[in-house]
C-alpha cells in the first residue's frame, strides 16, 4: 500500500502543478476569446465589415479553453454525476462502485487517446481557412494555421483527464485498502491564486 500512496503522492503533485497551469492558460484563453468576439461585433455592426478570421479564432481558443479546464473539472468532481446510489452505498460499496466506474472512464479514454492522435495527425494535412500567422513584421507573409494546433487540445486535454483517472482510481484502491484516511484532500487548494 505504501508503493500506491507515494504513486499517489507524485501523481497528485504534478496534476496539481500541471491542472493550476492549464487553469490559469484555459482562463486567458477565455479572456482573448471574448476579446475577438467583441472585436468581431465591433467589426460587424459598428464599422459595418466583418473580419474573416475572428469566428474560427474564437473557436480555437473555447477548444483550448475546454481541454485545459476539463481536467480541473473531473478532478473535483464539477461533471454533471448521479450520486443517488453511491450515497445508499456503505463507504467501502460506494469505493468500489467508484472504482469499478473510474475504469470504464480509463477505457473509454484509452480509446479516446487513439482517436485523438489519429485526428492531429490528419489535421496536419489541412489548414484552417481564415485563420492566419502574419509574419509581416519579419519579412515575411502570412501563413495559414493548419487545423491539427486546433485539434491538438482534444488530445491534451484526453490525456489530463487520462492522469487525473488514474490519480482518483488510486485513491478508490487507497480507500479499499483502508489508507483513505492518509491521503490528502482534494480541496481546492489547486486553483489559480489559492494557497
Amino acid at each position: 500500500m505504501r508503493v500506491v500512496t507515494g504513486v499517489l503522492g507524485l501523481l497528485g503533485a504534478l496534476n496539481g502543478a500541471v491542472l493550476r497551469m492549464g487553469l490559469w492558460l484555459a482562463l486567458i484563453a477565455l479572456g482573448a476569446m471574448v476579446a475577438v468576439v467583441i472585436v468581431q461585433v465591433w467589426c460587424r455592426y459598428v464599422l459595418g465589415d466583418a473580419l474573416p478570421w475572428p469566428d474560427e479564432a474564437a473557436r480555437f481558443l473555447m477548444l483550448w479553453m475546454t481541454g485545459l479546464a476539463a481536467p480541473w473539472g473531473l478532478r473535483h468532481h464539477g461533471f454533471v454525476a448521479i450520486e443517488t446510489l453511491p450515497s445508499k452505498l456503505g463507504p467501502r460499496a460506494a469505493s468500489a462502485l467508484r472504482l469499478v466506474l473510474l475504469s470504464v472512464a480509463l477505457m473509454v479514454l484509452s480509446m479516446a487517446l487513439v482517436l485523438g492522435w489519429d485526428h492531429v495527425q490528419s489535421g496536419r494535412l489541412f489548414a484552417s481557412s481564415s485563420l492566419r500567422v502574419p509574419l509581416g513584421a519579419v519579412g515575411g507573409g502570412s501563413v495559414p494555421v493548419k487545423l491539427a494546433w486546433m485539434y491538438l487540445s482534444l488530445l491534451v486535454g484526453v490525456a489530463l483527464m487520462t492522469s487525473v483517472t488514474v490519480e482518483l482510481t488510486l485513491r478508490e484502491v487507497a480507500r479499499l485498502a483502508g489508507a483513505g484516511d492518509a491521503l490528502p484532500d482534494l480541496a481546492a487548494t489547486d486553483l489559480p491564486g489559492a494557497e
